[in-house]
């Protein structure tokens, strides 16, 4: 009897610890509260600064992945294909702008990546492209904050998130892992009765820019 409890306790404590929420564990993203359907995000010029200088952003030395979950488990994937550009001068980024091409995402389950590429969730037939462009970074290093426009499923919205930020002549580095709700963004597949989908998504970015050839 006593093992046979304690069995019992061990396969609930393994049940609800397969169940956590990835996203409380991360901060979650600032949105704001003004939002409109589009295709792409408003242009915006980057600042006017001599002293600014032009890294590139690519699918080689940087990375945009998440993590979504439902009540019985999570998965992760991320999008093969990303493009951008990050201005910095000293040791403060000014201006940076991200592309992510949505049909390029994959998961670690490969009927998953369908359906996550269907109507269901991001449906890249209609959209595409995902693209992130900021309005402001302040602070640095550990303490980075950065404010900027998301078009995520053709809905931009203005959110803020903390962030790793590190300047070189060689390379301008961001790291960030945050949250963002899937429903600011139209995405609202509910998930079967049994196995509801939660509407908290984790966003993980691992960027490294190097110097823009002329």
């Amino acid at each position: 009897m006593k093992t046979i409890t304690s069995t019992s306790l061990l396969l609930g404590v393994l049940f609800f610890a397969a169940c956590a929420d990835p996203s409380e564990n991360v901060p979650a993203a600032s949105v704001s509260t003004n939002s409109s359907s589009t295709t792409a995000a408003t242009a915006a010029t980057p600042p006017s600064n001599a002293a600014a200088k032009a890294y590139a952003i690519t699918s080689e030395n940087s990375k945009v992945e998440f993590t979504g979950s439902k009540v019985t488990g999570s998965h992760t994937g991320g999008f093969k294909q990303i493009q951008g550009e990050v201005h910095a001068a000293g040791n403060t980024v000014s201006h940076a702008k991200v592309t992510i091409d949505t049909t390029s995402l994959h998961s670690d389950n490969e009927r998953l990546t369908g359906h996550l590429k269907s109507p269901d969730f991001f449906d890249v037939q209609k959209f595409p492209t995902a693209i992130f462009e900021t309005t402001s970074v302040s602070g640095s290093g550990d303490n980075a904050t950065v404010k900027g426009k998301l078009t995520l499923h053709g809905v931009t919205k203005e959110i803020s998130f903390p962030a790793k930020i590190d300047v070189k002549d060689d390379a301008v580095t961001v790291k960030a892992e945050f949250s963002i709700n899937r429903q600011d963004f139209g995405i609202k597949y509910a998930g079967k009765p049994d196995d509801l989908i939660r509407d908290g998504v984790v966003l993980r970015l691992d960027v490294k820019a190097t110097p823009k050839q002329a």
